[in-house]
């Protein structure tokens, strides 16, 4: 059987192109920087979210020199805190969990993307370089008001990230000091 020089060129392109569709899903699946969910990490209940240290209270911690740790609980149809606020040159590190269904949670413009799973904490972690504002969306349908699920992470110049710290410091301390005053004359009733 005589095959066309010019079928068999494209028969070997045909093949090439398969090749490599398979060496890049491949590549995908086990390349460098790809890393999988877990299952180590333990689990934790999603119904009392408030007993856990690290979501009793979602917030921004620093956790070294330049980098942070944001706890976010992602709940129907909204992300806790909002927004979520770090200085410029860091790098901020996502837990995130979910008291009720599964959410997504990216950030716009990062690679940072992660399904949301109750009782599982996911990791992700994003560079924050320079000052702007990202978007925080859901991308996974949670219910009628998926499409309203959004929030934000402000990346600050460092100055103003030690002014809004130091405003936040002195208003607990302003609440705590008024709660004790208000238990001390609870007292002498």
């Amino acid at each position: 059987m005589h095959v066309h020089a010019y079928e068999k060129i494209w028969l070997a392109l045909a093949v090439i192109l398969i090749l490599l569709l398979i060496g890049s899903v491949t590549y995908g699946a086990v390349g460098p920087g790809v890393a999988m969910v877990s299952d180590q990490q333990d689990t934790l209940d999603p119904e009392a979210l408030d007993e856990d240290d690290r979501f009793a209270e979602p917030r921004v911690e620093q956790v070294g020199e330049n980098e942070y740790a944001a706890y976010v609980v992602a709940y129907q149809f909204d992300f806790d805190p909002d927004p979520i606020v770090v200085p410029e040159n860091s790098r901020v590190t996502f837990y995130v969990t979910s008291p009720d269904v599964i959410h997504g949670f990216e950030v716009v413009g990062t690679n940072a993307n992660t399904m949301v799973i109750p009782g599982e904490v996911a990791e992700i972690t994003v560079e924050a370089n320079e000052p702007r504002e990202y978007g925080i969306v859901c991308n996974e349908y949670c219910g009628a008001a998926h499409h309203a699920m959004e929030g934000k992470l402000e990346v600050v110049p460092q100055a103003e990230y030690d002014r809004m710290t130091e405003e936040n410091d002195e208003a607990t301390m302003s609440d705590e000091a008024s709660m004790n005053d208000e238990s001390d004359d609870g007292g002498d009733a």
